[in-house]
């Protein structure tokens, strides 16, 4: 497998406005290779304002310009009757954009015109596109643009699960195999890797969004993000590839911190959100040595909700402190196995340790009872704490007080004076539904020490505000998350990643996507 394709990135533009457009092409040229413009996003007034001055427009960027009038049904932003879309390409045979995507509807028309009535081919982009699945008839429809005589095939799809990528990256090793030029996209959170592993594989450019507020496609990632976090001009043949395995998966700063530590040491590396339902497909079609389908350089995965569990039926080896945890958060192949382990235990324990010192004698109250519970209490008791557990549900933590012969309390009456460490691990304060809840009051936390919450997105919870408000010490989630991440690290590489830099890279990351998406 040996790919040399130059990564090219497209911004696609869809404005309403004329003023808008321009301003946006001014923009996107300090980031893009090409630009995209999507002339159907604009109000129908503007529209005819901008067509005797297109050409002119285009001349004048300084990036290659793709052409876009899109159908409705194919994505576009408005209603178009397929007239108005062949009256407009028609106005468009001799445009001065470097390429010109047409739907494969109005391909097919073109190729039966007179030779004067048809494009210059060579510029042309015949594309299909299924925003809601990965069509059973996906290749057939493949050979049905390859039929054509447009220079480039263009389809994207929908992907409801992670493993929809992998006739997406079929198709690309099909189209390679053909000497066709392809653009082939899985749309969604679960078809990201395609955006960003595609070029290396042979893809003719991604799309990258210009910010946070203007993508044009579900899954479209910020094209600073594809440069300065993955890399995405850097990936080929040979890159390592890691991961998080979740679902959600696209809400985590893990791939900043990774990807900023493999970069910071030099190493050939990229690390991945997938969006993961059906974990046993996954493990099977894209990461077992003996059954996957893709040909990858797949060295590691980090494991997260709601996958921890299940996922170690299908290891080779578990490590036998994860085997007493009962979960696994991290899998390393090594010699065509997968081997698991939990890095979530020493991730939690030593910022606590360095923050407190020794923790033998202590008094601690965990709240919440579902896995990370598990981690935290198994963690506390090996290093001599006394613990009690607080839930809302004293049935739910009949199995964790059992298993760790500790007693179990109502939260709602509890009361932490004289508590040395309350730990959050419930999801209670993170960012989304939960965000303004806490899993204890002001008064219920006054008179503690410490208070650790697991929660680091966002950074500042209100559990931790409301700790700070009863005078204690406060622990986030984010110093956990990158000392287990930097364990991780060590697992797949044999290499130690800065805490500092891993630190800066998911805190910086937050700070971010706070920002805007409050």
């Amino acid at each position: 497998m040996s790919f040399d394709n130059k990564t090219q990135i497209c911004i696609p533009l869809n404005e309403q406005t004329v003023d808008a457009l321009v301003e946006s092409i001014s923009k996107a040229e300090q980031a893009a290779d090409l630009i995209e413009l999507r002339l159907d996003g604009l109000m129908p007034d503007e529209f005819q304002q901008l067509l005797p001055n297109l050409d002119n427009l285009i001349s004048t960027a300084s990036r290659p310009i793709i052409l876009t009038f899109r159908a409705e049904e194919q994505g576009g932003y408005r209603a178009l009757t397929r007239e108005q879309r062949s009256s407009f390409w028609k106005s468009q045979l001799h445009s001065a954009a470097e390429l010109v995507d047409i739907e494969a509807d109005l391909v097919h028309e073109f190729t039966n015109n007179n030779e004067n009535e048809q494009p210059d081919w060579s510029r042309v982009i015949c594309s299909h596109h299924d925003f809601d699945r990965v069509p059973d008839n996906l290749f057939e429809i493949y050979e049905q643009l390859a039929f054509t005589p447009a220079h480039i095939v263009k389809l994207a799809v929908h992907a409801n699960d992670v493993t929809d990528c992998l006739p997406v990256f079929k198709l690309i090793d099909q189209a390679r195999a053909n000497g066709r030029e392809i653009i082939a996209i899985a749309m969604g959170d679960s078809g990201v890797i395609t955006r960003i592993l595609g070029p290396s594989r042979g893809a003719f450019l991604t799309y990258g969004a210009s910010d946070f507020a203007r993508g044009t496609a579900p899954g479209q990632i910020i094209t600073a993000d594809l440069r300065s976090i993955y890399h995405v001009d850097q990936i080929d043949s040979a890159t390592v590839i890691t991961g998080l395995v979740g679902s959600p998966a696209m809400h985590s700063v893990s791939p900043h911190m990774h990807n900023a530590a493999f970069h910071a040491a030099n190493q050939n590396c990229v690390y991945l959100p997938f969006d993961v339902k059906d974990l046993r497909g996954f493990v099977e079609q894209m990461v077992n040595p003996e059954s996957r389908e893709l040909d990858w350089n797949l060295r590691g995965l980090s494991i997260t909700a709601p996958h921890k569990v299940e996922v170690m039926k299908y290891l080779d080896w578990i490590d036998p402190e994860a085997d007493k945890i009962g979960a696994v958060n991290t899998i390393v192949l090594e010699n065509e196995q997968l081997l698991g382990y939990n890095t979530d235990v020493q991730g939690f324990i030593e910022p606590l340790k360095r923050r407190m010192g020794s923790l033998e004698g202590t008094r601690a109250a965990v709240i919440g009872a579902g896995g990370a519970a598990n981690a935290v209490i198994f963690a506390l008791q090996r290093h001599g704490v006394d613990i009690d557990l607080y839930v809302r549900d004293l049935q739910k933590a009949s199995d964790l007080s059992d298993k760790f012969n500790i007693s179990s309390k109502p939260l709602e009456s509890a009361r932490f004076a004289g508590t040395d460490i309350v730990v959050n691990t419930t999801p209670l304060g993170s960012f989304g539904a939960y965000v303004n809840q806490s899993p204890a009051s002001v008064d219920q936390l006054r008179g503690s020490r410490l208070v650790y919450d697991l929660v680091y997105n966002p950074i500042e919870t209100k559990f931790l505000q409301q700790a700070r408000e009863a005078g204690c010490e406060v622990l986030g989630g984010l110093e956990m998350l990158v000392a287990q991440a930097q364990l991780q690290f060590k697992i797949w590489t044999n290499t130690d990643a800065s805490y500092e830099l891993m630190y800066a890279a998911g805190s910086s990351a937050l700070h971010k996507d706070f920002t805007h998406t409050t």
